[in-house]
């Protein structure tokens, strides 16, 4: 099983910096933008200037803007945020040729059906093999080569393997699970509480308080996941706990730097104002808190972050309705 051709479904700064990875492992990539700016900027300089400027492509990515120029793919990356991929998937249908797997690499919890990434693929592409990418990864980094390392989620073990081998590169590790719904519950749940620790930055609550955002945010990611399916110990893997230490600890993070401008007093609009990439926690977390509340699984901090992005409490009320919580056994 081997892949020679791939096709990445958005030319955000993500997007992009998949694609890198795929032509740096030795695949013709061809790069779909709904952007023209971006098709002629690639094709003008072999570089995203609206995304990721100042990172030089590898000259084997061919932009396009129509999801028919994928398709002569053997390999496919879907990189359209959550929010979209349906859209996305359902234009990239008639040009999907028999057999050819579709990797998720968006991150998120669908508005309306309160589903999953891989459960708007079974309905759009129903008979496409499915994998999941996620873990702790800055698109600038990998972009410019730096070390990372990430979830790649099959159920088929050899597709899964062949797909990882593909992607590989020297400074970019895919560790294989075969729990798809761990591997993206973690990506979708880690958004949400990024938003929760850039608030606790912007208010200047301390390093503690974040530590113990993180730790408690983790707890509630973990039920969620294992609420829908997936396995504890595949969200205490890169795709879960390390996705969420990343997200949580810069404000390189699109979600924590949205948190971090409402933890500083800014409204919901300055906080987005500006922004061409998308934070997915702002659009994912009213469906996170729905998924919770129909799932019967206590999510405090999300709940908590998607009232504040509602308009339904201010901040420090929402801290502290936290704080004063019945105290209750770690566990």
């Amino acid at each position: 099983m081997t892949f020679k051709h791939a096709g990445v479904i958005g030319a955000g700064a993500w997007g992009t910096a998949l694609a890198q990875v795929c032509a740096r492992a030795g695949l013709k990539v061809t790069l779909q933008a709904r952007e023209s700016e971006v098709v002629e900027s690639i094709k003008a300089k072999g570089e995203n200037t609206l995304f990721l400027p100042g990172v030089a492509l590898e000259a084997e990515i061919a932009a396009v803007s129509d999801m028919a120029g994928l398709a002569g793919c053997d390999l496919i990356l879907a990189v359209a945020p959550a929010q979209h991929l349906r859209s996305a998937l359902k234009a990239l249908a008639p040009h999907l040729r028999a057999g050819v797997p579709v990797v998720l690499c968006a991150k998120g919890v669908e508005q309306g059906s309160l589903k999953l990434m891989t459960e708007v693929a079974a309905e759009t592409l129903p008979d496409a093999p499915i994998a999941v990418l996620s873990g702790p990864s800055f698109a600038g980094e990998v972009a410019r080569n730096l070390p990372t390392a990430v979830t790649l989620a099959c159920e088929d073990e050899a597709l899964g393997r062949a797909i990882a081998e593909t992607i590989a590169t020297p400074t970019f590790r895919p560790y294989l699970v075969a729990d798809l719904i761990g591997a993206e519950a973690g990506g979708a749940v880690k958004n949400v509480l990024a938003i929760a620790c850039g608030i606790v930055e912007g208010k200047g609550l301390g390093r503690s308080a974040h530590a113990a955002l993180i730790t408690r945010g983790f707890a509630e990611l973990t039920r969620l996941a294992v609420a829908l399916g997936g396995k504890a110990e595949t969200v205490a893997g890169l795709c879960g706990l390390g996705d969420l230490v990343l997200t949580c600890s810069s404000p390189q993070s699109r979600n924590m730097s949205v948190g971090l401008a409402l933890g500083q007093g800014m409204s919901l609009e300055e906080a987005l104002a500006g922004k061409l990439s998308v934070a997915e926690g702002v659009a994912s977390a009213p469906a996170v808190r729905q998924l919770a509340r129909r799932l019967g699984v206590e999510a405090p901090i999300s709940q908590a972050v998607a009232a504040i992005l509602a308009g339904e409490v201010e901040v420090d009320a929402a801290i502290a309705g936290l704080l004063s919580r019945p105290l209750k056994a770690e566990v």
